[in-house]
């Protein structure tokens, strides 16, 4: 997509008509979490954590930050889109397209839906990717602001992490063994994806290959579901094994297809192995913690200083703020949806997705 084309303009029909649009679905969207996330208790991952998920006061505050976020949302399309850019190039990350960036990774990094699929997608449909330095800026920025997200799950698991942590100096066994297990899995994964991560991204990061992955994982869920596959296993995350966790780091790494879902692959690894949903769930988000967090390092080491000469300090801050509210959101709910309703939804909006992002290449909006 060519920078002609982007409507990149502050009054550009195409653009106000863009986020008008982003705004009534994310409005929608959180209406219809939250009053997921405020119903009554659901099943929890610890009972301490199952207080906090079930008081009326997460109600309040979820709504509140929720609305903060959609109120930067509304006051940025006012704001013209270089206003916010590093330098005079033909680069440029408006204060719109960071609260999008932040509000799309926030919200897709641990549902089984692709983060990765839908920031290519954002980009595409922002009209961000105006050359190849863009498009590796894009990515070190979407990596960058994994660390809100990051800090999400530290949050909302704050008690297993101080039982990992307590696992670490010798002072709980089961969260040495957890610890070990995360450690098991983040090794083969890292090993796999530093091989072929960059003839990955050059060849298949685009539309086509993440709308096939929507499809193919989309299929895949519902035909897990139908077959009662996350109903079989009953393993509680405290009896992980090693070799258990290999097995789920070596399945990770297919996660490197962009629209396939590093959550969506951990969590079915982990059922494959013998955990119950509840702990696949639970592990995913923990596993996330390690490799996101390695990500987001090296992506600081080697891009982060022509990314903050580009795109200065702001937007950065405001993606992975951002970031961080939307995860926080969109965590809860998902375990609150999965102790409730099951997996089938995500299967259902992968395969709309695949299907319009090739309706839209077929009409030449985006190509394959």
């Amino acid at each position: 997509m060519n920078a002609d084309a982007r409507g990149d303009e502050p009054n550009g029909s195409a653009t106000w008509v863009w986020r008008c649009g982003i705004m009534i679905a994310m409005s929608l969207s959180a209406r219809h979490h939250l009053r997921r996330v405020s119903a009554p208790a659901v099943s929890s991952l610890s009972s301490r954590s199952s207080a906090r998920r079930s008081s009326p006061s997460w109600g309040r505050w979820s709504i509140r930050w929720s609305g903060l976020a959609l109120l930067l949302l509304g006051i940025s399309t006012a704001i013209p889109a270089n206003a916010f850019a590093g330098t005079d190039s033909d680069l440029e990350l408006s204060l719109f397209s960071a609260i999008v960036l932040g509000l799309v990774e926030g919200l897709t990094e641990y549902l089984p839906v692709s983060s990765t699929g839908h920031l290519l997608m954002t980009n595409e449909v922002l009209g961000l990717n105006v050359n190849a330095e863009a498009e590796r800026l894009l990515d070190t920025y979407a990596i960058g602001i994994q660390a809100g997200a990051i800090l999400a799950v530290l949050v909302v698991y704050k008690d297993r992490i101080l039982q990992l942590f307590d696992g670490l100096l010798g002072r709980s066994e089961e969260g040495r063994r957890i610890l070990l297990a995360i450690l098991a899995s983040f090794i083969p994964t890292a090993i796999i994806a530093k091989l072929i991560f960059d003839p990955i991204r050059e060849h298949i990061f685009s539309p086509g290959y993440i709308a096939l992955a929507w499809l193919v994982g989309g299929i895949g869920i519902l035909v897990l579901s139908r077959t009662a596959f996350f109903d079989r296993a009953k393993g509680e995350l405290a009896q992980i094994t090693v070799k258990q966790a290999i097995i789920i780091g070596l399945l990770q790494a297919i996660a490197v297809w962009p629209g396939v879902s590093r959550s969506l692959v951990t969590i079915i690894a982990g059922v494959l192995v013998g955990l119950s949903l509840r702990a696949a769930v639970e592990y995913s988000f923990l596993l996330g913690l390690l490799t996101l967090t390695a990500a987001t390092a090296f992506a600081a080491l080697s891009d982060g200083g022509p990314l903050i000469e580009e795109f200065g300090l702001f937007t950065p801050i405001v993606g992975l703020v951002v970031a961080f509210v939307s995860a926080v959101v969109a965590v809860r709910w998902m375990v609150a949806w999965l102790n409730d309703r099951g997996f089938e939804v995500f299967g259902w909006y992968r395969i709309a997705s695949g299907l319009l992002t090739f309706v839209a290449i077929g009409l030449g909006w985006l190509s394959f």
